[in-house]
C-alpha cells in the first residue's frame, strides 16, 4: 500500500484574506435597555438630527459619502435608498424627506464590513453553471469560502476558476466590488424561507452572504456546496452551513439555481442540531441522504423524504486510528464513483491537529463502510500550519472531473490551498 501522505499533488496557488474587500451592510442602533423610553427610539432621534441639517451641511455630508463609498461600491445611491426604506418602515410614521436626505439617512444606518479581513478558508468547490469558457480538457468551477471579519463574524464569499486535470489551476482575480444581496423575509424558522437576490452582482465573486438573521448573528460558517441532481434530471445547488447566533449553532440550507439568487431555510428534526451536515448529490433509494456528526465524534448517516427534516440516523464511521481518536467528520458532500461513495473525512488527534483522510461507502447502501485510509492524506506541515487556529487543515468539499479530483482546503483557519489526486490513488491508500 502506498504512503497515504503522498496521495496528493499540491498547487502553488494560495488564497489569502484581503482586508480591502468590503461589503455594505445594515448598521443597527438602539439605546441600552435601561435608557429606552417608549415612543422615543434612538433611530427616530438620529433621523430627526439628519433632517435638521441645512442644505450646506447636507452637501458636505453627501460629499463624504461619495469619498467613502463610490470608489469600491456600485449603485451607492440605490443601495442607500433601499436602506432608508428599511429604516423608515420601522418608524411610527415615515419621515417627510427629499431623496438626498433619504440617501443620507440610509448612510447613517449602514456600515462597511471587511468580511475577509482576518481569514479566507474552509472552501468547497462545484462545477460552474456556465462552462462556455472552460479550457480544453478542463472545467470552470465556483468556490465558496468562509471569510472572517470584524468581531470574528463569518460570511460566505465566492471565487471562480478553471481547472484542467493533470495540468493547470487558475483562480480568477476577484472583482474590486462586493455586493450585498437584497433580502426578503426575516426568519428561517420551520417552513419559512428567506430569499436573497444577488442580481446586483455582475460576477459571482461580487456576491457576499453575511449574517442577516438572529440565528446567524455571529456567522454563516463552512458552507458545503453540492450540485444536486434530482430523479427527474433537474439540478439545484444546495449548501448546508452552520448558523451561529453567538450562543447556539444550528444547520441551515442554502439553495439556488445559478448563483444569482438563493433561498435560506432551516433544517428541522432531532438530527438537525449538529455542525457539518453534508448532502449527497442525488437521492439514494428514492430518499435524500445526509452525512452528519451528531455525537461530535463519529460520522453519521441520515435518510429523509423531506430535504428539510432530518431525524434518527446512525453512526457509520467512528475513530479507529490515532490521528482521528478525538473526533471525525466529513469534508463535504460524498462524490459518486464507480466503486461507491467517496467521502473526504477530517480527523482530530494530538494537540488538536486536524488532518484529512478519505473513506469509501457502498453505493446502494451508504451505511456500509467499505474502506478507509489508515493514515491521513493531508496534515498540517511546518510550512503551512500557522494562523488563527494552528495545526488545522480542513475542506468543505472537493470537485471530481471523471476520475480526477481537485481538493481545496483551508489552512490554520486563515488561508486556502489546493491539491489534486485521482480516485485510483485514493482507493490504493485505503484498507
Amino acid at each position: 500500500m502506498p504512503d497515504a501522505t503522498s496521495v496528493l499533488d499540491h498547487y502553488d496557488v494560495i488564497l489569502r484574506p484581503d482586508p480591502s474587500r468590503t461589503v455594505v451592510r445594515p448598521f443597527e442602533l438602539e439605546y441600552p435597555e435601561k435608557f429606552r423610553v417608549a415612543g422615543h427610539s434612538r433611530v427616530q432621534a438620529i433621523v430627526d438630527r439628519i433632517l435638521s441639517l441645512d442644505d450646506a451641511a447636507l452637501a458636505v455630508a453627501q460629499a463624504r459619502i461619495v469619498d467613502s463609498l463610490d470608489a469600491r461600491h456600485r449603485d451607492v445611491d440605490a443601495m442607500l435608498l433601499r436602506r432608508y426604506d428599511e429604516v423608515a418602515a420601522a418608524l411610527p410614521a415615515p419621515p417627510t424627506a427629499r431623496d438626498d436626505q433619504r440617501c443620507l439617512i440610509g448612510a447613517y444606518f449602514s456600515e462597511e464590513f471587511s468580511y475577509e479581513a482576518a481569514a479566507l478558508f474552509n472552501p468547497s468547490a462545484v462545477l460552474a453553471p456556465d462552462q462556455a469558457n472552460a479550457p480544453d480538457g478542463g472545467v470552470r468551477f465556483v468556490l465558496s469560502l468562509r471569510g472572517i471579519g470584524e468581531g470574528h463574524v463569518s460570511s460566505v464569499a465566492f471565487r471562480t476558476g478553471s481547472w484542467t486535470p493533470g495540468s493547470t489551476l487558475t483562480i480568477d482575480p476577484p472583482s474590486v466590488v462586493a455586493v450585498p444581496p437584497i433580502i426578503e423575509g426575516s426568519s428561517v424558522d420551520a417552513g419559512a424561507v428567506v430569499h436573497l437576490h444577488c442580481g446586483g452582482a455582475h460576477e459571482i465573486s461580487e456576491t457576499v452572504l453575511f449574517p442577516v438573521l438572529p440565528s446567524q448573528r455571529q456567522g454563516i460558517e463552512d458552507l458545503r456546496l453540492v450540485l444536486f441532481t434530482d430523479d427527474d434530471g433537474s439540478t439545484m445547488y444546495h449548501g448546508t452551513y452552520t448558523a451561529f447566533s453567538g450562543a447556539d449553532a444550528r444547520p441551515e440550507l442554502l439553495s439556488g439555481k445559478d448563483f444569482h439568487s438563493f433561498e435560506m431555510r432551516a433544517l428541522t428534526g432531532d438530527a438537525a442540531g449538529a455542525k457539518g451536515m453534508a448532502l449527497f448529490p442525488r437521492r439514494v433509494g428514492g430518499q435524500f441522504v445526509m452525512l452528519g456528526r451528531q455525537d461530535s465524534e463519529s460520522i453519521w448517516l441520515h435518510r429523509s423524504d423531506d430535504i428539510l427534516h432530518w431525524a434518527g440516523g446512525g453512526k457509520i464511521v467512528s475513530p479507529r486510528y490515532p490521528w482521528e481518536f478525538v473526533q471525525m467528520g466529513n469534508c463535504g458532500s460524498p462524490i459518486e464513483v464507480d466503486e461507491g461513495w467517496l467521502v473526504f473525512t477530517h480527523g482530530v488527534g494530538t494537540v488538536r491537529n486536524y488532518c484529512v483522510g478519505a473513506c469509501l461507502l457502498d453505493k446502494a447502501d451508504p451505511s456500509k463502510l467499505l474502506a478507509r485510509t489508515p493514515e491521513p492524506i493531508l496534515m498540517p506541515s511546518p510550512a503551512e500550519r500557522d494562523g488563527y487556529v494552528p495545526n488545522v487543515v480542513y475542506s468543505c468539499g472537493a470537485l471530481a472531473v471523471g476520475r480526477d479530483i481537485l481538493l481545496p482546503y483551508g489552512v490554520a483557519d486563515n488561508f486556502t490551498g489546493f491539491a489534486s489526486t485521482t480516485v485510483d490513488r485514493l482507493l490504493a491508500a485505503m484498507e
